[in-house]
């Protein structure tokens, strides 16, 4: 299976879930290319953007780990190729 690049959008709504967030995106830094985290203090969410490099079954498997933590909600995007 060839490996495509993509974005990860997080939205973190509950606090509580940053750390949950955190060890998931630690479990998979090996196809983490890049991350930005921004506190959006004033509306109460953490915004995260990550750039993967991996195949789709890695990237699916991140996405959906996050995805299944209350209070986040997850986009990707991938490269077609």
């Amino acid at each position: 299976m060839d490996n495509r690049i993509g974005v990860i959008a997080i939205i973190i709504e509950d606090k509580e879930s940053v750390q949950k967030a955190n060890a998931v995106m630690s479990e998979y830094s090996d196809m983490i290319v890049g991350r930005m985290g921004i506190p959006y203090k004033e509306k109460n969410v953490s915004v995260i953007s990550i750039i993967v490099d991996g195949n789709t079954d890695e990237i699916g498997a991140l996405s959906g780990k996050l995805g299944n933590i209350p209070g986040v909600m997850v986009k990707s995007a991938l490269t077609k190729k």
